[in-house]
């Protein structure tokens, strides 16, 4: 079954990629596999500390998680998958593509302000040609309405 992967971050435009991502499978007989990547910096304190934060970042991902998951359960009939990652976002989603042959399109979300369509979305658009699978962006302003009727 092909994947569509998308990433769970605290961005506004994570929302339309959530929607677009589960919309489409659910049209076309995908899947979804959300992921999450936890940057190294957050743990940059005694080991202890580092692990407590782990876990305390681990649930927040977990939480955040739900409440997508739980939509596109009641709304698009699909079951996602979470995939939680330690590492350089960037570095982590491409590592993920290449580890996971069933992942078929990458959705990211664009970002609505002055400064461009976000770190993952310009990072990651510099590498498409190299990438084995394509990408959708979807912009961040984009209606659910407008996101229904071209899914």
């Amino acid at each position: 079954m092909r994947k569509f992967l998308v990433v769970l971050d605290d961005s506004r435009e994570c929302l339309n990629a959530m929607r677009f991502a589960a919309m489409r499978a659910s049209k076309t007989g995908g899947g979804v596999c959300v992921l999450a990547v936890i940057p190294p910096d957050e743990f940059n304190h005694w080991i202890g500390v580092a692990d407590v934060m782990r876990a305390e970042a681990r649930e927040r991902i977990e939480a955040h998680y739900e409440v997508f998951a739980k939509w596109m359960r009641d709304r698009q009939n699909i079951e996602p998958e979470l995939v939680v990652r330690e590492g350089v976002p960037e570095n982590e989603i491409i590592s993920h593509i290449s580890q996971d042959d069933d992942i078929g399109v990458l959705v990211l979300g664009a970002g609505v302000d002055k400064k461009g369509p976000g770190p993952l979305v310009t990072a990651l658009t510099r590498q498409s040609g190299s990438l084995p699978i394509p990408i959708t962006v979807v912009p961040g302003t984009m209606s659910k309405e407008r996101l229904e009727a071209i899914t």
